[in-house]
């Protein structure tokens, strides 16, 4: 397929991610960390990218300075090069001081950027989700099926129907019924007896269908794509079924899960997702030269290994690990873990510093925290629950900068007094990567519909 000059995306990145607090406490969704040096917005860009789909528009909305300054630092394109462009668009209020009320309200409020640049084609992918996807096989799926709108889609459990849109097709892939979050018994999709066929909550339009969808919806005051516009539109204009399942990826490993995808949208995903990338032969592979998942540039030094063991884990640059135990540990940038600390099935953010003999296991660890020694985390839950967020499955979430910074009793490097601001800079080698923004007042509730607030 050539270049999709006449493509243009829009990326619903405003998610409040409620149901990832605290994490979420001072950053949207798809600004939280992912991976040693990765955003979970960098999912979704990295695929239109590497799908030759260079002119995006990022909604945002709630809690976005450190998305917005994530973008600016790390998906800069060329100036010279009109049409190559991740622009980040807040709500724009241009019909009255309100906020986006679901994903196609967020478009509708953007309907200039489609007029003026013209496509033919509108991508409108969410921004909450860990997979690898060539868009290009499905707008040539999406043209050699005659299609007006086509709904990327994977099996799920026929429990889980609930927490989808669910499509029913005939044997030419179109959707013959759209059901937002069913309830009740749900027919198995064709050749299966335990599955359904979910949306994905990426869609391709014709641009004019688009448009005029969303002023039909704006003039009937409806406002979600899953939950109005394209239940309304089975019956007029022709949906298709994209299988995410035929989607081929150069480079992928024998050993990755064909067709990974996974919604990060709770603690306990996002927990388990992590532990799906690491090691020699993980499900998700996340170094792919043929398909690469870009993330923010990284100028800090390498990590420093004193001695200690470290099983299936993966150490972020600027780190230091001086005779600790990491047992499928995933720490990001400049990451201080003492001796005689174990880590066990963690996760810990920039610039966090575990004291000596300090103890965690199922935990995440948010950014600028100063674990103390002999600290015990993960060890016993009743006391965890009286300090932090604790999911049903036991994992332990430390909000960011719960435990301030203990200059007195660290060690130092260089002279300067590890865990001090300084001492975090020279661990990262001058380079401080910007700190999430401090609370906002939220806008009003949106869709809670899983799929439509994971995409605005």
């Amino acid at each position: 397929m050539a270049k999709n000059k006449n493509v243009l995306a829009f990326v619903m990145a405003g998610g409040e991610g409620s149901r990832l607090h605290p994490l979420t406490a001072d950053r949207c969704k798809p600004a939280v960390p992912f991976n040693g040096k990765h955003r979970v917005v960098d999912f979704v860009l990295s695929n239109l990218i590497n799908s030759e789909i260079f002119s995006v528009y990022l909604l945002v909305q709630y809690k976005s300075q450190s998305l917005i300054e994530h973008i600016r630092q790390s998906w800069t394109m060329a100036r010279f090069m009109p049409n190559h462009f991740v622009t980040v668009v807040p709500p724009q209020m241009t019909n009255g001081p309100e906020w986006f009320q679901g994903t196609a309200d967020s478009v509708y409020q953007n309907i200039h950027l489609i007029e003026t640049f013209k496509p033919d084609i509108v991508a409108v992918f969410g921004a909450d989700h860990i997979y690898r996807m060539d868009v290009r096989q499905m707008i040539d799926f999406h043209k050699e099926t005659n299609a007006d709108v086509s709904v990327a889609t994977l099996p799920v459990p026929l429990a889980q129907c609930d927490q989808f849109g669910i499509v029913e097709i005939d044997p030419g892939h179109r959707i013959v019924e759209f059901k937002e979050k069913p309830k009740g018994d749900i027919a198995p999709m064709p050749g299966s007896s335990t599955h359904a066929l979910a949306s994905m909550g990426n869609y391709i339009f014709n641009a004019d269908v688009l448009l005029a969808a969303l002023r039909k919806a704006k003039a009937t005051g409806e406002s979600d794509f899953g939950k109005h516009i394209l239940p309304s539109m089975v019956q007029s204009h022709k949906l298709v079924a994209y299988d995410f399942n035929t989607n081929e990826i150069p480079g992928t490993a024998p050993y990755e899960e064909h067709g990974y995808w996974r919604d990060v949208g709770t603690i306990d995903a996002y927990f388990e997702a992590h532990f799906d990338t690491i090691g020699a032969t993980p499900k998700f592979r996340m170094t792919n030269p043929e398909w690469p998942i870009f993330a923010s540039t990284d100028p800090s030094e390498s990590a420093q290994i004193e001695d200690g063991t470290i099983h299936r884990s993966v150490v972020g640059s600027g780190s230091i690990i001086d005779g600790a135990t990491l047992d499928h540990a995933m720490l990001r940038r400049a990451v201080t873990v003492h001796r005689n600390a174990r880590l066990e099935h963690c996760i810990v953010m920039e610039r966090s510093v575990i004291g000596a003999g300090a103890k965690i296991r199922r935990a995440i660890v948010d950014q600028n925290n100063d674990i103390p020694p002999g600290e015990s985390i993960g060890y016993d839950l009743e006391r965890d629950r009286q300090r932090f967020h604790v999911t049903e499955s036991g994992i332990v979430v430390v909000p960011s900068g719960y435990f301030q910074t203990q200059v007195s009793r660290t060690p130092s490097i260089g002279g300067v007094p590890q865990g001090s601001d300084l001492a975090m800079q020279t661990a990262a080698a001058g380079h401080l990567p910007f700190q999430d923004s401090p609370p906002q007042p939220a806008p009003p509730a949106l869709s809670r519909n899983p799929e439509e607030k994971a995409a605005v």
